[in-house]
């Protein structure tokens, strides 16, 4: 099954498909037996920093393997390919979905890359699905220590999306709507977002600072612009944003950092109290941690059973 029946069947069943980031076996394991075990779609995502890390051709030959295994239809993406060379690249390396990040360029220069992205990628193979990204995602898939502050600026504009998904041709678009890459702990300074910029108070309870998502523009770039909709930054924000963008029109959620401060707390504990050396001792509860992240987001993303 491509992904563009995956989201299709998403969008009309009310529900999203989680895209978990990855850099090593361990978290491919977890993720996948969980995708197996609730019988959920799924997206394995790549960084350019994660795919130099593990290799592009590597992570395409253990998705094949752990495709087989489960009998899941495991879609590989080159998340946040900052260059046409490098989309280009995971392309070539048997990457099944493509996403090219222009959205630091000016508009001009990010249409124009985007474009040639999708017309490299579909002159290839046509099911293959091409995401561009439009407005500006501000954090990193990090915890942060500073507020970052977003400006209207950074938002995506409903009429220019619409454009831009005309005369780009992709099947998906990733949109700023108040999210931010990365999450916050609670000793650390809250982000700014809209909501506090218009003079709103921002909650400063929960293990994570959460933003507030501007829910009616993702109304209007959903009545405006044709094309899947992809919600980057999923880590920290609240259960029920998360809910209500998925009824407005999201049909994709990335991952990333709630993944890695699972797997990086889980491994400093167990190292902290254990002088065990051998990796496969080790490993089993940093595996079973990223497994209770991966299953919570799939239980609230509404996507088990959906095979």
């Amino acid at each position: 099954m491509i992904l563009t029946e995956i989201f299709k069947k998403a969008l009309d069943g009310g529900y999203a498909i989680g895209q978990f980031n990855v850099s090593n076996l361990e978290q491919i394991r977890a993720i996948c037996e969980v995708a197996k075990a609730l019988q959920s779609p799924l997206i394995l995502g790549t960084s350019e920093g994660e795919r130099k890390f593990i290799g592009l051709k590597q992570i395409t030959a253990i998705a094949k393997v752990w495709q087989e295994e489960t009998g899941l239809p495991i879609i590989v993406n080159a998340d946040h390919s900052r260059s046409f060379e490098t989309a280009k690249t995971a392309y070539d390396a048997g990457y099944t979905g493509i996403h090219f990040d222009g959205s630091e360029f000016p508009y001009e220069e990010n249409l124009k890359i985007t474009k040639r992205v999708v017309e490299y990628v579909k002159s290839k193979n046509p099911d293959v699905i091409v995401e561009g990204e439009l407005g500006r995602v501000r954090g990193s898939s990090e915890v942060h220590n500073e507020a970052i502050v977003l400006r209207e600026s950074d938002f995506t504009d409903p009429d220019l999306a619409m454009q831009f998904i005309k005369e780009s041709g992709v099947d998906s678009l990733a949109i700023s709507y108040g999210n931010i890459h990365g999450v916050f702990g609670v000793s650390h300074s809250p982000r700014v977002t809209l909501g506090e910029l218009h003079g709103e108070e921002v909650p400063k309870d929960g293990p994570w600072k959460t933003e507030k998502l501007d829910i009616e523009r993702l109304k209007d770039i959903r009545e405006k612009a044709g094309a899947f909709l992809v919600l980057h930054g999923g880590s920290g924000i609240s259960a029920i944003d998360v809910k209500e963008s998925i009824k407005n029109g999201i049909v994709k959620v990335n991952i990333n950092t709630e993944l890695r401060v699972a797997y990086v707390n889980t491994l400093r504990e167990f190292l902290n109290k254990s002088e065990e050396t051998t990796p496969y001792k080790i490993w089993p509860a940093v595996i079973e941690a990223v497994k209770k992240v991966v299953e919570e987001k799939m239980r609230l993303f509404g996507s088990i059973n959906k095979i």
